[in-house]
């Protein structure tokens, strides 16, 4: 049987700040589904760990690993998740904080995580095929096991695939850490392995030395390719693209359906639409909206300029005086920003209710109430909101890049198809245009619009089909494909 280990550094339902908290969660028990022995390691933030879960967390081991000269204790402890195994990384030192990240020791404490994730290996009798490493936290990973652990020989084996889930995170440190923190020399320094502009760049090593690369959508893998979106890695991204590709995210069918969705007042499926329209209701009561048949238009994200929360915020300004429609938003982000949206809130009662908050439940109960979902990010490496909405009937609103374009079908009014609508230009004009669009097409159009809901709600996004092209990747990387 294959074995695989997938590391992050988060993963639902214990603690998630974003997409990749939800992937650590679906796609590993997605591939266990393929007939692959797949386990997961993260660390173990004590305080954000749900209390409901700890009954079930097991004490495995203990052992040490050298830092700096000194031993520095690694505590391991397990849980089950239905068929998934999840290994945690304990220690006080690094762990027991208030947040995950953002931290002045991140280069510490991710270090220690990466080198405790590999000597755990031994530890445990366990030796994968494949290491699976997603993003900066354990970029270092393939680093490390050509360059720390090289002379072990059942380390010698083991392939490994780095996931980029956004390119704009890259774990930049100062080449001291080689030292302090590794315990390596110098020797992939440099621009083909993990040097840049003078520092440790943990990504860039990752994909010099990992076998496969891939990233979350097929657009997102040919975009950071160029410089627009390449984050200064574009030349090395060019240089490795032969080992390069782009799989698009699934989303938990399980998990978001509005017929079993336990955060709704109201129940439905494509078939009987019915509760939708009283999820509806119960949204603008929440919200402290009128009870109105206009459509109702809603984002939930992070509120920064990635997320296009300031193109959504000068298009609103001319969109909500010309029309009758309602605007829900939810997230948090920059301060700027939620100020804007706080001061247009105030503009415009009873047509836009924002809620600075991150409240998974009501995230769940917009995608279910709202007819139309706006994702105009900037970049989207792959997305999962816009999905996410699909599944409940609510038509995304999307900018044409990254996962965004390979996930939603652009209606066209010439031959009816279609599940959603997207602008290409970035500019506000054109986003207020295509606003327009899908209000009128909803006010004057609605068998059009059931049409375009039908075949967003019937759309798979299903994690499987992700888990297979995966599965597909460890092969080829192990020589069976």
């Amino acid at each position: 049987m294959l074995k695989v280990l997938f590391t992050a550094a988060e993963s639902a339902p214990f603690y998630k700040t974003g997409g990749l908290g939800d992937v650590t969660y679906a796609l590993p028990k997605a591939i266990k589904k393929q007939g692959v022995d797949i386990r997961v390691a993260i660390p173990f933030y004590e305080k954000k760990f749900p209390a409901k879960y700890l009954p079930k967390v097991k004490d495995l081991t203990h052992f040490t690993l050298e830092m700096d000269g000194r031993p520095v204790y690694v505590g391991l402890k397990t849980i089950k998740l239905g068929d998934v195994t999840y290994y945690l990384i304990d220690n006080r030192q690094y762990f027991d904080r208030d947040g995950l990240y953002g931290y002045w020791d991140d280069g510490g404490r991710f270090g220690y995580f990466q080198m405790a994730v590999i000597e755990m290996l031994q530890v445990i009798e366990w030796i994968p095929d494949v290491i699976h490493a997603n993003d900066w936290h354990t970029a270092f990973i393939p680093v490390l096991l050509k360059e720390k652990y090289g002379w072990i020989k059942p380390y010698q084996q083991i392939k490994t695939q780095l996931t980029i889930h956004n390119l704009q995170f890259q774990g930049w440190f100062p080449p001291s850490t080689l030292a302090t923190v590794f315990g390596i020399g110098r020797e992939g320094f440099n621009d083909d392995g993990f040097g840049q502009d003078g520092s440790i760049n943990w990504l860039k090593g990752g994909i010099n030395y990992a076998d496969l690369v891939s990233t979350v959508s097929p657009s997102y893998a040919k975009e950071i390719q160029t410089p627009a979106f390449g984050e200064h890695l574009d030349g090395t991204l060019r240089k490795q693209s032969g080992k390069l590709v782009g799989i698009l995210n699934g989303v938990d069918s399980e998990v978001y359906n509005p017929a079993t969705d336990q955060s709704l007042a109201y129940k439905y499926d494509a078939k009987n639409l019915a509760g939708k329209a009283k999820d509806k209701k119960a949204l603008q009561d929440e919200m402290h909206l009128p009870k109105r048949t206009d459509p109702l238009f809603a984002m939930v994200s992070r509120l920064t300029r990635q997320k296009g929360a300031d193109l959504l915020v000068d298009a609103l300004e001319n969109f909500l005086v010309q029309n009758n429609v309602q605007v829900v938003v939810l997230g948090t982000g920059d301060q700027d920003l939620e100020e804007d949206l706080s001061s247009l809130q105030d503009r415009f009662p009873g047509q836009l209710a924002v809620r600075i908050d991150f409240d998974e439940g009501l995230a769940q109960r917009i995608y279910a109430g709202a007819d139309y979902f706006m994702m105009p990010s900037a970049f989207e490496p792959s997305g999962l909101a816009q999905m996410m909405a699909m599944r409940y009937g609510t038509l995304p609103i999307v900018h044409e890049t990254g996962g965004l374009r390979d996930s939603v079908l652009a209606y066209n009014a010439e031959t009816g198809a279609g599940d959603g609508f997207s602008f290409w230009d970035y500019n506000a004009g054109v986003l207020t245009n295509i606003l327009r669009m899908a209000k009128s097409v909803y006010a004057d159009q609605p068998k059009v619009y059931a049409k375009l809901q039908q075949h967003a709600m019937v759309k798979d996004f299903d994690w499987h089909h992700s888990a297979a092209e995966y599965l597909k990747g460890y092969q080829r990387i192990l020589g069976k494909a």
